[in-house]
């Protein structure tokens, strides 16, 4: 089987989905702007210099909507889809997933950013198998604790994760030719995991490596 992966942020869409949606529901005033925004900034950091507390972040990011209930998060989010994501989403990204999907081959959309971010984004590009971060849902309400479920997807947890998709199917990395696509230096674990790796729109630090070693960058936007 050909399995294509991609990386969501920065590698198929020009912005990072969950700082956008921080962004978008401060707006709507579900968050003190001034606060909000410097702890946003501080984790953003934090992500590209590879330090992130993934457990501190997801409940950061989730205690608007946590706050909010499902009813209005949901609502909330089909406006960010239109008035956000789809104004920046590439027609070379959306060309690429669809030439991998007409050859043939299995793509995945694995990413960092939780599940109620990226869901919509993936169905947006055609993609029906995503690995993102499972949110843990309470009990009682059904809705979101702020915890994680599970692995996190990211840094080496990526790599569990595709496992773990893998081995549900029955099969492992030798069952499978494999082409990863990311633009950030956190995604290596998985980027030299595969058979071919792709530096996608890539950081200074993978754009570093891969040139060391030989791997292909490709310039998406």
């Amino acid at each position: 089987m050909k399995l294509a992966l991609f990386d969501l942020d920065h590698t198929l869409i020009p912005m990072d989905s969950d700082y956008e949606w921080g962004v978008f529901t401060t707006a709507l005033g579900w968050n003190d702007a001034a606060e909000f925004t410097q702890r946003n900034e501080v984790f953003y950091e934090q992500y590209k210099a590879g330090t992130l507390d993934i457990h501190e972040y997801i409940r950061f990011a989730t205690a608007a909507m946590r706050r909010q209930g499902a009813i209005n998060s949901e609502a909330a989010h089909a406006d960010f889809m239109r008035a956000v994501v789809k104004k920046a989403m590439k027609p070379q990204a959306l060309a690429l997933v669809q030439q991998h999907q007409a050859a043939g081959d299995v793509v995945v959309i694995i990413t960092a950013t939780n599940e109620f971010v990226t869901a919509p984004i993936a169905h947006a590009f055609g993609v029906h198998e995503l690995l993102a971060i499972k949110l843990e849902r309470d009990s009682a309400s059904g809705w979101f604790t702020g915890e994680i479920d599970g692995t996190p997807s990211f840094r080496e947890g990526k790599v569990a994760r595709v496992e773990q998709w893998l081995h549900a199917r029955h099969m492992t990395w030798g069952d499978v030719e494999s082409t990863f696509y990311s633009d950030s230096s956190n995604d290596l674990p998985l980027l030299q995991r595969v058979n071919y790796p792709v530096a996608t729109n890539p950081d200074a630090g993978l754009r570093e490596v891969a040139l060391a070693r030989g791997w292909r960058i490709l310039e998406l936007f």
